[in-house]
């Protein structure tokens, strides 16, 4: 990855301190975009094996750049700002990230490692490998200076709320501000549009909506839902809301809740998966409309339209690509001169990627350079929040995914509960759109 030649100023240019090195960034990007475009796509060690680590999702689904930042350890650097002179430390290593002496577990055990059944039966030895295992497998280390103090709790209350800013949230929102309905929106970006905005361009794609023309005060941004629940009061969202102070929670009562918080690109088990260089597609999408952030040259693998809008992005900024692999079945007429229909894709390099392969259908197996590997997926429904708060979910078969049950007008087992977009099982921004406008003015006419 770097940052595009022809890549427009989007912020101030600051440095930010990664373990005693100055690494030029972009004031307010997401950290883990300044550190792959200057160069550094490896920013841990797993866990259990010290096997390289870099950001994949850049949604804060996959812990795949959780970092030391300021003291703070395990935080999310696809979705943390840099800032001027920030401190940044790579995690799970010894003595560095770069040089982990614990990266030798990987190679003594390349079958896998059953830690619990390590010296089982031996006295002493099986406590000292219980201790050891404890050691190794920590997140982190703790703060050294105790958390600040953050501001007060607050507790609202409105008619109707809304998670998720997407297609199907923004469409909702305007249908609900045409009806004067109260209202409140939540979107964990600090931007709206969702797929709309960062996404690979879709056609028949609708505008992103123009949040001025929503009713006043109706939307919040970085702002992460983090439950469902029931109190004595009625049912609230416990949502986590940025100020400069710090986070705020708030207690959100409602009497209807539209959820299209959309999903998380998931992970396609191939070899060589998680070496830093191997990104979602969506992530790729986002790092290169968002802050000019691209691969030199790229290697796609997966199934589904968006494969094909993201070969079209990327070559249209003068990305090189060297495949475009469709795990599914045949590419579909006037898709990209490179796709062909493949299997067993695999990802080479040492330390991040540096060539990929794979077996087409006719012929023999190929190996292409390459300086990342963009998967592109359709997104696994984020369907949490909604099975909190009593709507099913049950599993797809055909699309491979689980996803909230709900009507064509956005109702769910539970009655308060709507969910529209994505979280119902996928479909066009378009289509996310009106299944959106649909659920709020179904939910409208069920308000006492």
């Amino acid at each position: 990855m770097r940052r595009l030649p022809d890549a427009s100023l989007r912020g101030r240019a600051i440095t930010v301190d990664l373990e005693g090195e100055s690494i030029p960034a972009i004031e307010g990007e997401p950290v883990a975009c300044s550190l792959v475009a200057a160069g550094e796509p490896m920013l841990a060690r797993s866990v259990k094996y010290h096997r390289p680590r870099g950001p994949y999702c850049f949604a804060a689904a996959c812990s795949h750049c959780l970092m030391r930042v300021d003291g703070l350890p395990n935080v999310y650097t696809c979705r943390t700002p840099a800032r001027e002179g920030m401190k940044l430390e790579r995690q799970n290593a010894y003595p560095s990230a770069k040089v982990d002496v614990f990266e030798t577990i990987d190679w003594f055990f390349p079958k896998g490692l059953d830690h619990h059944e390590m010296f089982a039966g031996v006295p002493v030895a099986e406590q000292v490998m219980a201790k050891v295992a404890r050691q190794l497998a920590g997140l982190g280390l703790l703060p050294k200076e105790a958390a600040p103090t953050p501001p007060e709790s607050r507790t609202v209350r409105t008619r109707v709320a809304v998670v998720g800013a997407g297609a199907a949230g923004l469409a909702a929102a305007r249908e609900l501000t045409e009806r004067g309905i109260p209202f409140l929106l939540f979107e964990r970006e600090d931007h709206v549009g969702g797929r709309l905005a960062h996404g690979a361009p879709e056609r028949d794609a609708p505008e992103i909506t123009d949040v001025a023309t929503l009713a006043p005060a109706s939307l919040t941004t970085r702002a992460t839902v983090l439950g469902l629940y029931d109190d004595e009061a009625g049912r609230f969202l416990a949502v986590g809301v940025w100020e400069p102070t710090g986070t705020r929670l708030l207690k959100v009562y409602a009497e209807r809740f539209l959820l299209t918080p959309g999903g998380h690109p998931p992970m396609v088990p191939f070899e060589n998966n998680d070496l830093p260089g191997v990104y979602a597609g969506r992530a790729a999408s986002l790092l290169l409309r968002r802050h000019d952030v691209a691969p030199k040259v790229a290697a796609l693998v997966g199934w589904g339209d968006e494969l094909y809008g993201l070969a079209r992005l990327l070559e249209e900024r003068g990305v090189k690509l060297s495949a475009v692999v469709d795990l599914k079945g045949p590419p579909p007429s006037g898709a990209h001169a490179l796709a062909v229909e493949g299997s067993e894709p695999k990802a080479h390099g040492m330390r991040s990627v540096s060539a990929f392969s794979f077996t087409p259908r006719e012929g023999s197996r190929r190996k292409v350079h390459c300086d990342a590997v963009l998967v592109s997926v359709p997104v696994s429904p984020s369907f949490e929040l909604a099975r909190q708060g009593g709507a099913k979910v049950s599993f797809d078969a055909g699309r491979g995914l689980f996803r909230v049950e709900a009507d064509a007008d956005g109702r769910t087992e539970a009655p308060d509960i709507f969910a529209a977009g994505d979280l119902t099982g996928g479909g066009s921004a378009k289509d996310a759109a009106a299944a959106g406008r649909r659920a709020a003015q179904t939910l409208v006419g069920g308000l006492s």
